[in-house]
C-alpha cells in the first residue's frame, strides 16, 4: 500500500502553503503546525513532510523551534526539509528531532558532499528533486541547479540512495493533479529507489492512482487544507493501508 504522507510547509512559525513555487503566491491557514500535526497524526498518519520555507529561501534552517515542537509530541515521524547545505545545519535538523532529512539543493550544487552525507546515514538521507521544465531547482525552487533529473537520481542511486520526493513544481499546490507519466517513466528506470510523488494531488483518485502505479508515497498537502480530501477520508485511507 502506499504511503501517504501529510505536508506542513513553514513560513515564520504558520502553516502556509504555495502555488507552484512562488512565495509571492502564499496562503496562510489557521491553527499552528503542531495543531496540524496533531490531527494529522490522529488520522494515523506515520509520517509528516515538513518544509521549512525560510530556511530554503535563506540557505541555512530558519524554523528549528517548530520542528522541536512537533518532535517532542512525540506522536509522528517527520521528515525535514529547507536550507540544509552544509553538515553544521544537517547536524541541527537531527538535534531538533528529525527522522529523516530531506535535500535539495545541496544534491545539485555539491554532489560529493550529499554522497558522503548517503555515506553517512544511508537510511535518514532523502533526495529532495524539484522539477521544472525537466530541470533540478535549487534554492527555495528560485534559480535552476544546472542538472538533468534523471542524471540527479541515477549518480546518487549508484551511491546507496534509498529514497527519493520528486516535485513537479509546475502541479504544485494546483489542485491539477500529478504528473504521472514522470512518476512511471522514473519508477521504470530506478526500480531500486523509493518514489514518491510531489505536487498536483487534488482527492483521493490521485492517491489510488499513485498506488495502482506502484509509486511508494505520495505528499498531499493543499487538498488537505482546502477540503479537497478530508480529515475523515484521509483517515479513511490510512486504516486501510
Amino acid at each position: 500500500m502506499i504511503e501517504i504522507i501529510p505536508a506542513i510547509d513553514i513560513i515564520e512559525g504558520k502553516a502556509v502553503r504555495l502555488s507552484q513555487g512562488d512565495y509571492s503566491l502564499r496562503r496562510t491557514y489557521g491553527g499552528d503546525p503542531s495543531e496540524w500535526a496533531r490531527r494529522f497524526a490522529d488520522c494515523g498518519a506515520g509520517r509528516l513532510h515538513l518544509v521549512d520555507l525560510d530556511g530554503a529561501k535563506a540557505s541555512s534552517p530558519k524554523n528549528l523551534r517548530t520542528l522541536e515542537t512537533i518532535a517532542s509530541l512525540g506522536i509522528v515521524k517527520i521528515e525535514w526539509g529547507g536550507g540544509i547545505k552544509g553538515g553544521e545545519a544537517l547536524e541541527s535538523v537531527w538535534n531538533a528531532g528529525a527522522d529523516w532529512a530531506i535535500i535539495g539543493s545541496v544534491a545539485a550544487t555539491d554532489p560529493v558532499l550529499m554522497e558522503r552525507w548517503l555515506g553517512k546515514w544511508p537510511e535518514r538521507i532523502i533526495l529532495g528533486a524539484d522539477v521544472r521544465n525537466g530541470r533540478v531547482a535549487v534554492k527555495g525552487w528560485l534559480e535552476d541547479g544546472g542538472t538533468g533529473l534523471e542524471d540527479l537520481i541515477e549518480r546518487f542511486a549508484a551511491a546507496g540512495l534509498k529514497r527519493t520526493i520528486v516535485t513537479d513544481i509546475s502541479r504544485d499546490g494546483m489542485l491539477g493533479g500529478p504528473s504521472f507519466p514522470l512518476y512511471t517513466a522514473l519508477k521504470e528506470r530506478f526500480p531500486s529507489v523509493e518514489l514518491v510523488v510531489s505536487g498536483g494531488v487534488s482527492g483521493i483518485g490521485d492517491i489510488l492512482r499513485a498506488g495502482e502505479l506502484g509509486m511508494d508515497g505520495i505528499i498531499v498537502g493543499k487538498a488537505l487544507y482546502e477540503g479537497k480530501i478530508t480529515l475523515e477520508e484521509l483517515s479513511s485511507c490510512l486504516q486501510r493501508g
